[in-house]
């Protein structure tokens, strides 16, 4: 037998069937008056009884058949829109979770676009606006354990963070601002602030409340991506509640570690990214790192090794969350990180911006932790120390040397401070200086004057100035008896100008030069020498040609005896003239000496870079047209010849505006043409390098330890190939150095993998399109399948983006030369 059905059951199967039927507005206002009733705030409300069995029961099924009755005739039966205003009251007022998950389900089944689906787009507006959105919530965060229901939760958390995606999907083109995420999600990240306060209400009165339900929305929304947007406004807000408020900072820590393990790394990483330094971090996490493996995992192991997109603030904000408590400041991991900056592997297979987050890590980790926390480890820091410095020291990167300078001298002093320090030489750039900055201790600002900047001594500028800062007298040295003993009024006279008087002469040959450079013991003889060859090489080709491989010789062997200031750039500029005077014979023999024994690899570089600077002047255009006209200027040059331009400009200027002319073309003349020199002797330069590369020796090893040269070697060869574009033999070196690349595509060596590179696209630059289309297709086929697995999977950043753009060349090429077919 069924049981009697209660008066509010009886009621309700009563008005819904009114609404569902009748056509009278008054009828229909009567009726969900009545119904209001069961809502609270009129002014007969229902028992308490009732409107607990028809909120739990019947609210929902009156909610669909409103939805349902949604039409412009329905809702013009009253008017004013008095209907439409009590109609949505019900929505606005009863239930909130009740009342978001049928609209939201409406929104969803309604097919657009449609009256009823903006009506209940705008009513949904207001239902955020109105703050129901924290109601949704707290309603969940005062149910207890087992008054819960897991489905609803389910369902809720579902449509309470994808409401932007729903949303855009229902309305389309039709969207309203307030459900872009951009908006969205801070309007939560508010409401969820109201419903912790309301947490920490009821706490305060006694009552229990779970905060899970607003974890697991936090959670959900930085697994989506939107940790800017909610905990850009959730972070500032809980920043300034939990300073001094012991029960806001529990609730926080609540907070963080009711977050599932899944969405636990999303939330982390967004918190240390939006908090203002390690004392919020503390405050807003607690000891999280202890009580749960997967906040630890993240903290001390991903965010540290697996990941380095962070700014140093994060980082240093992270590291110094760890190292604030005596419980937590164990997880410091300077051993790991020393270990990986140490590693080998780590050096040749991590990008550079890896290796810079790792390092400051370090610096970070020792600036934190004190002399007796470093001594029990001292051993094994040191070994990778040591281990970390002599492979950086070894790569062919200025940066990475760099890189282990600057933690190898900072290091070295805080793990073993009473050894010698270790110092070297290398140029100040702005991650240095940041590096040594993260190293020093910066002092705590008590006052205004501690934190000004020092005041320098003013030095005496003027000579009768007889008191300093603070009207002290200055103290006159001993023996000075009167004004006239010192020298300091007189004017010491200007010799910016002056130049220092040579004894010897300037030798005006080249064969001079030679012998000065050879076997002169006169300093001042040899310095000029070396000054004046330059010159003298340009203005004397014939005589050069002479002596051209001699001279050679000499410049490459040719040692600093004395401190000439800009010996290097001397001596390869000399070098650089020498080769293109005579560029056959002279680049014949600089190839042979490369792959010489007892050279030097500063030497062999030396080759490499005279080599791609005579290349690039002999390719230039117009070079033969200015070197024919570059005669010797002749000690005897009658002085007339710099007052003939005078006289012939005021003649010309006489002629022109007694000219009267009707029309005028352009007075600007095209360039004329000219050979490229280098064409008769690219192969002088290129193949002879190219084909010993695989053969070791002694003394030199391109494939072992010379890795520097190798990568240098590949960029000058890449230099030649660009510098041979329109060459007759352009083919043959494209060819050529094509093999070179297959051969080398997988060197560990960053800048040899970077030189092959860029060599690929000289090939694809200089080689005409139909020649390589013709003569290399399979080449082209391997290279195409390489690079593309360079520019997803190399660990450089610079490798990536050389290798993007060969691609475009390759696509180009394609796009030139096989165009599309018609339809």
């Amino acid at each position: 037998m069924d049981p009697v059905p209660s008066s509010v059951r009886l009621t309700v199967r009563e008005a819904v069937h009114t609404l569902s039927s009748s056509e009278d507005g008054g009828c229909i206002f009567s009726t969900l008056g009545s119904l209001k009733r069961y809502l609270g705030g009129t002014e007969n409300p229902a028992l308490p009884g009732e409107q607990e069995e028809f909120a739990r029961v019947h609210f929902s099924a009156v909610l669909r058949c409103l939805v349902s009755k949604l039409n412009p005739d329905w809702l013009g039966l009253l008017p004013n829109g008095q209907l439409e205003e009590l109609w949505a009251s019900f929505f606005l007022e009863g239930p909130a979770d009740q009342a978001f998950l049928v609209l939201m389900e409406a929104l969803e089944d309604t097919p657009g676009p449609s009256f009823r689906l903006m009506k209940m787009a705008r009513l949904l507006a207001r239902f955020l606006k109105a703050g129901r959105m924290a109601a949704v919530m707290e309603g969940q965060c005062r149910q207890q354990a087992e008054l819960a229901f897991p489905l609803l939760q389910e369902a809720l958390l579902i449509k309470v963070v994808g409401l932007p995606d729903r949303l855009g999907n229902c309305l389309q083109h039709e969207n309203l601002a307030e459900f872009f995420p951009q908006n969205y999600f801070p309007l939560l990240g508010e409401e969820a602030v109201r419903v912790l306060q309301a947490v920490v209400d009821s706490l305060r009165g006694g009552l229990d409340c779970s905060v899970s339900f607003v974890s697991q929305v936090v959670g959900k929304a930085c697994v989506y991506g939107r940790q800017k947007e909610i905990l850009g406004v959730l972070v500032p807000r809980l920043t300034a509640l939990t300073q001094g408020s012991c029960l806001w900072q529990r609730v926080c820590w609540r907070l963080v570690e009711c977050v599932p393990d899944r969405a636990m790394e999303a939330v982390l990483t967004g918190l240390v990214e939006t908090a203002p330094g390690p004392q919020v971090l503390a405050r807003l996490l607690g000891n999280l790192v202890l009580k749960s493996k997967k906040a630890r995992f993240v903290m001390t192991q991903k965010l540290l090794f697996l990941q380095y997109r962070y700014t140093t603030p994060v980082l240093q904000s992270l590291l110094g969350y760890l190292a604030m408590d005596s419980q937590r400041r164990p997880l410091l991991a300077l051993k790991e990180l020393m270990e990986t900056w140490g590693s080998s592997s780590a050096i040749r297979h991590a990008p550079l911006a890896q290796q810079c987050y790792v390092s400051k890590a370090v610096l970070i980790c020792l600036a934190h932790l004190g002399d007796a926390e470093l001594q029990d480890s001292r051993d094994e820091l040191l070994a990778s120390l040591m281990a970390g410095v002599k492979c950086r020291l070894d790569s062919s990167l200025p940066a990475v040397r760099r890189l282990g300078m600057v933690v190898a001298e900072v290091a070295s002093a805080r793990i073993h401070p009473e050894g010698p320090p270790l110092k070297f030489q290398y140029e100040e750039d702005e991650l240095s200086c940041e590096m040594l900055a993260l190293a020093t201790p910066q002092p705590a600002a008590d006052s205004p004057s501690e934190a000004g900047p020092p005041v320098a001594p003013v030095a005496a500028e003027a000579p009768d100035k007889q008191t300093v800062e603070g009207g002290v007298p200055q103290v006159r040295p001993q023996g000075s008896d009167s004004e006239l003993d010192s020298d300091d009024e007189f004017v010491p006279y200007d010799m910016s100008g002056d130049q220092e008087l040579k004894s010897g002469k300037v030798p005006m040959y080249v064969r001079d030069c030679v012998e000065a450079l050879t076997t002169s013991e006169d300093w001042e003889r040899w310095e000029a020498a070396l000054r004046a060859l330059e010159g003298l090489v340009v203005r004397s080709p014939a005589a050069t040609r002479e002596v051209s491989v001699e001279l050679a010789q000499v410049l490459l062997h040719l040692e600093e005896k004395t401190s000439v200031a800009g010996f290097e750039g001397l001596r390869q500029r000399a070098l650089v003239a020498v080769t293109i005077t005579d560029p056959a014979r002279v680049a014949e023999y600089l190839t042979s000496q490369f792959y010489a024994i007892n050279y030097s690899l500063r030497q062999r570089m030396d080759i490499l870079d005279v080599l791609a600077l005579a290349a690039q002047e002999l390719s230039r255009p117009g070079r033969f047209r200015r070197t024919s006209q570059c005669g010797s200027p002749g000690p005897t040059c009658p002085p007339s010849c710099t007052v003939a331009p005078t006289w012939r400009a005021v003649v010309d200027e006489r002629i022109r505006r007694k000219t009267r002319r009707f029309s005028k073309g352009s007075s600007r003349q095209g360039p004329a043409g000219s050979p490229n020199e280098f064409n008769s002797v690219a192969g002088y330069f290129f193949f002879p390098l190219i084909q010993g590369f695989d053969r070791p020796l002694v003394t030199f090893d391109l494939l072992g330890d010379d890795q520097l040269v190798l990568g240098r070697l590949a960029h000058t060869l890449g230099a030649l190939m660009y510098l041979a574009v329109n060459t007759t033999v352009a083919v043959s070196m494209g060819k050529a150095l094509l093999e070179f690349v297959w051969a080398l595509r997988f060197h560990g060596d960053t800048y040899v993998r970077r030189g092959l590179l860029s060599a690929v696209s000289s090939v694809l630059l200089s080689v005409p399109a139909e020649r390589l289309l013709e003569d290399l297709p399979d080449e082209l086929l391997e290279a195409r399948s390489w690079l593309a697995d360079v520019a997803e999977k190399d660990p450089d950043e610079d490798c990536r983006m050389l290798a993007v753009k060969a691609l475009l060349l390759l696509e180009k090429l394609k796009d030139k030369l096989l165009p599309l077919s018609p339809p």
